[in-house]
């Protein structure tokens, strides 16, 4: 599991580097600025998730199912929720079903926030001890 999430981490960090890149320059010329933004927004919660999953694959031994838990909703609900609002960005350009895409981006934010919590939980119980 250690070297599953440090992995994860690692790729979401080259992710959102490249995909800033594209945002900066490239998708500036495709994307409206709102959609730009949201773009952006994206980048910034998959990059702020692979600093979370580099720290606490280091810091963690994954021998409780807290942990595992953690790194796995903030693992999926980072995918769900900066691939969905990427996919958003690029709706209207090439005429995605935003229907089905809309409640994919809180249900992934909603992901990130549980496993946040429990990463909590886990620092107030391993520090307490």
């Amino acid at each position: 599991m250690k070297q599953l999430v440090l992995i994860v981490g690692t790729f979401y960090g080259m992710l959102s580097i490249v995909l800033g890149a594209f945002g900066a320059h490239l998708f500036k010329q495709i994307l409206s600025q709102a959609k730009l933004e949201s773009f952006e927004v994206g980048v910034r919660y998959m990059m702020y998730s692979a600093l979370l999953l580099l720290i606490i694959g280091f810091f963690m031994d994954f021998n409780t199912g807290i942990e595992k838990s953690a790194a796995r909703l903030i693992m999926v609900g980072t995918f769900m929720f900066s691939v969905s609002i990427f996919l958003l960005a690029f709706s209207e350009k090439y005429n995605l079903p935003t229907s089905f895409l809309g409640p994919i981006t809180p249900a992934g934010g909603f992901l990130m926030i549980i496993g946040w919590g429990m990463i909590l939980y886990y620092f107030i119980r391993y520090f307490k001890a």
